[in-house]
């Protein structure tokens, strides 16, 4: 053998060695493990995002079924405050009371007004009960406040026009007026001073 196969063999063997070295085999086995730890993560989060791209489908979904009708519905409202106040303009008008057969009329407005309540129900519409009620901002809009001893500060007092709700969702809040307290003549005073 010539000088530089020798030299060659000699390095191939220290090679050998030292891929064979307890070192070099500990360093491969951790970076196998390493990898694998990290293929191991890449997948659970590819998962873990796949799953919660179905739950977020899902739920679109669901929403789009329960609340897709919910600008129809806000809007079919208009249908029922229209018919109550020329029911009640109707029984108002002065030259109408004299007519035999208004309360033909006004039974039949009434029949109308029975159904467009009964389809409201079916689909999950429902009116906000406001008598006796201690007012909720997230279900009432307070349209005035009335002064008044004998009430809960904060109670309705009247309903101005009702509200109502599309499943658990605010169709449309309540326009009511709220009890306050009637504040004694000294402080009155005192409050208009402030104002000026």
């Amino acid at each position: 053998m010539s000088k530089n196969e020798e030299k060659e063999k000699i390095d191939i063997d220290e090679d050998l060695s030292q891929e064979r070295s307890p070192e070099s085999e500990l360093n491969k086995e951790k970076s196998l493990e390493e990898k694998l730890a990290e293929s191991e993560d890449k997948l659970l989060r590819s998962l873990a995002e796949t799953e919660n791209q179905r739950r977020r489908f899902e739920k679109e979904i669901k929403d789009a079924f329960e609340f897709g009708s919910f600008n129809f519905a806000k809007e079919s409202l208009a249908i029922l405050d229209n018919l109550q106040r020329a029911k009640l303009a109707i029984k108002n008008d002065e030259n109408l009371k004299k007519n035999k057969d208004l309360d033909k009329f006004l039974n039949n407005i009434s029949i109308i007004e029975e159904d467009l309540i009964t389809i409201f129900k079916k689909n999950g519409i429902k009116k906000i009960d406001t008598q006796n009620k201690k007012f909720d901002p997230n279900l009432h809009q307070a349209m005035s406040e009335i002064e008044n001893e004998s009430s809960e500060t904060g109670k309705i007092l009247q309903e101005i026009q009702a509200g109502y709700m599309l499943g658990e969702r605010l169709l449309r809040p309540a326009l009511v007026a709220v009890a306050k307290k009637k504040m004694p003549k000294k402080d009155e005073k005192e409050e208009k001073k402030e104002d000026l």
